[in-house]
């Protein structure tokens, strides 16, 4: 019994990491847009391969004011998107 439950959590770890590892992946973009109030970006962006997305211009969902501060239309961009409580959101930037 023992050896069940140290393999099943050896398997949840694994799967874990690597579904954090797809969620590291960083796009690139360019800012078309920030709207600060509505805490939005519009990113014109290379394919998503992490959402199966092809390249496109599409808003995106900012949670974190300090990120939204480091977004300035024209900017060239890598991100990272999730999707976070039914919204794309941008999670990370460089």
């Amino acid at each position: 019994m023992k050896n069940i439950v140290k393999i099943g959590l050896a398997a949840a770890i694994a799967l874990s990491s690597t579904a954090g590892a797809f969620a590291q992946e960083f796009t690139n973009g360019t800012v078309k847009k920030v709207d600060a109030k509505a805490k939005k970006v519009t990113l014109v962006h290379e394919e998503l391969k992490t959402l199966e997305m092809p390249a496109m211009t599409m808003v995106f969902a900012v949670e974190d004011d300090a990120l939204l501060a480091k977004l300035k239309e024209g900017a060239k961009v890598q991100f990272v998107a999730e999707r976070k409580n039914g919204k794309l959101t941008v999670t990370q930037v460089k």
